[in-house]
């Protein structure tokens, strides 16, 4: 049984900046699962936690935000890339199905529109026209399939939003080695990385001015959901 009282909605996502507007006032609970600590934001009847990048931390995190509070509702929230020309940065994608690339499983859900596929890696201009291809879909993200997986796997409603944080033909910088097997980001290395690297200085600005765009739509609609006012 959950430790605490139950929570009405439960909101997973990857990294800290996805949603800081969003939970820099909300109360950190930090709790044991398996046998790893996760840092839990919480406010009224909500509770989010930042699993980290990737499949195997989000389905860690999600694992542990039911296990711990018992929410009726599972969110997937953060950041995606756009497949198609007509998504730009800060645009929504809450998708009526979510695709699986590894093993093509989809799960469906109420009330969305078009499709969002999740990849195991940062997906450049090449790989998203594969994507595309392939899965029909409009948007990439790394964690909402196995997101949509641990909810099913515990009998919870699963919901996504993602927000457009690169469009098409955006080249990220080199950033899968900044990632360590616990899907945590290490931006003091990726900083002294891009640093000796003056050539990546406007694609690394141009990132993060998207990403706070990306930030700020996303804890917009989070608000709403929520009832909790971001900021």
């Amino acid at each position: 049984m959950p430790e605490t009282a139950n929570r009405r909605l439960g909101i997973v996502a990857a990294l800290e900046r996805e949603v800081r507007p969003l939970v820099k006032n909300w109360r950190v609970n930090e709790k044991e699962h398996n046998g790893r600590r996760f840092r839990f934001f919480e406010n009224g009847d909500v509770v989010l936690v930042c699993g980290g990048i990737g499949a195997a931390a989000a389905r860690r995190a999600t694992e542990a935000v039911i296990v711990g509070f018992g929410p009726k509702m599972v969110y997937s929230a953060g950041f995606a890339g756009a497949l198609v020309p007509n998504l730009k940065v800060g645009d929504l994608i809450i998708p009526e199905r979510v695709i699986n690339a590894g093993d093509a499983s989809s799960t469906v859900v109420d009330g969305g529109s078009g499709v969002l596929v999740s990849f195991g890696y940062v997906a450049g201009p090449e790989q998203k026209a594969k994507l595309r291809m392939s899965f029909g879909a409009q948007a990439v993200d790394m964690e909402a399939a196995a997101v949509a997986r641990a909810a099913e796997a515990r009998g919870v409603a699963f919901a996504v939003v993602k927000s457009i944080s690169d469009e098409i033909d955006f080249e990220f910088p080199a950033t899968d080695r900044f990632v360590d097997q616990e899907g945590r980001f290490s931006a003091g290395r990726f900083a002294l990385f891009a640093a000796l690297r003056p050539w990546l200085w406007p694609r690394v600005m141009r990132l993060a001015k998207n990403s706070n765009r990306a930030s700020r739509a996303l804890c917009a609609y989070l608000s709403n959901v929520s009832g909790n006012p971001a900021g």
